[in-house]
């Protein structure tokens, strides 16, 4: 995982390219996801941004325009559970796939070397350069599962 201030610093360097002014709530927003261990909801990051910086004025407005920059400019990514709305990650984080549950919206993180091999030899066989990849395979946990 890159350094949180390397990452801050990148924020500063990508604001001051597009001409912008550079904003408090943006870096909270950002240092919040960088520290996080899950994937968080625009509301998740509002409940933390108010524990954590109490004093800081920030409302859960700013907070959907600030991850709607940080996406924007590739420092976040989100999976997105349709009407049930995303739920946010750093992109500094190692590379990773996802398995989803459409029950109760649990996320769990894997690599798998084979699969990256695979997908290596299939853009090789197509002549394909992949510059990046995301796979999202959705389904239903254990407990779940169980639930039913």
């Amino acid at each position: 995982m890159a350094d949180s201030n390397e990452v801050i610093d990148e924020l500063k360097k990508i604001v001051k390219q597009k001409g912008l002014k550079y904003t408090e709530q943006r870096e909270i927003v950002l240092n919040v996801l960088l520290h996080a261990e899950e994937h968080l909801t625009a509301e998740e990051i509002y409940n933390l941004i108010k524990t954590t910086n109490p004093d800081s004025n920030i409302g859960i407005a700013t907070v959907y325009r600030a991850l709607s920059f940080l996406e924007e400019v590739n420092l976040i990514a989100s999976i997105n559970f349709g009407v049930d709305g995303k739920k946010y990650e750093s992109n500094k984080k190692e590379h990773h796939d996802h398995l989803i549950c459409t029950s109760c919206g649990k996320i769990i993180e894997f690599l798998d070397d084979e699969i990256e091999k695979r997908q290596d030899r299939i853009a090789k066989k197509n002549k394909f350069k992949i510059t990046s990849h995301s796979m999202q395979l959705y389904g239903t946990c254990p407990q779940c599962q169980e639930s039913k």
